[in-house]
């Protein structure tokens, strides 16, 4: 599972490429990863600019939509809670970090590591080894709770009765 495309765009006034389809992808992974797996990722960025917040991370509550048939129509399932932050580097980078719960540290390091990431020295360092370790175990969890859902299955089947 590729994390990040080759492709690149860049941005309205030719400046540096962004990677904006590839940015949705690691801010879902970073948003599943531990706290550990965050810090070690931070790590390995020593360099890393200062930041100063342009949204401290803060607490509150989204509406959750279902489908029917997980395909079908929309509908409100709920509410859940939601740490969402914004920072903005030295050098003008911005980061965003939104985490289920009410983890506000979590919240900082995705925001971090978003800005990290949309900076080209760190972009290889952080793809080649912290995101796709994260999105490797990722993806095994998933693959054991379908393993398990198949397991627990049960076919049913009707008999036709002839009179």
């Amino acid at each position: 599972m590729p994390i990040l495309s080759s492709d690149t765009t860049r941005d309205e006034d030719g400046g540096a490429p962004q990677h904006k389809a590839d940015r949705a992808k690691w801010l879902a992974v970073f948003a599943r990863a531990t706290r550990d797996e965050l810090d070690d990722a931070i790590a390995r960025c020593p360099d890393a600019p200062r930041f100063l917040w342009l949204r401290a991370p803060q607490t509150g509550l989204v509406l959750v939509q279902g489908r029917v048939g997980g395909s079908g129509d929309r509908f409100n399932l709920g509410e859940t809670t939601v740490t969402r932050c914004t920072l903005r580097q030295q050098d003008g980078v911005v980061g965003t970090g939104y985490v289920l719960g009410r983890d506000a540290e979590r919240a900082a390091r995705v925001a971090r590591l978003d800005a990290l990431m949309q900076m080209p020295q760190h972009r290889n360092v952080l793809a080649a080894g912290p995101l796709t370790a994260i999105a490797r175990r990722l993806a095994a969890s998933a693959a054991q709770n379908d393993a398990d859902a198949a397991a627990s299955r049960v076919e049913f089947f009707t008999m036709v009765r002839e009179a």
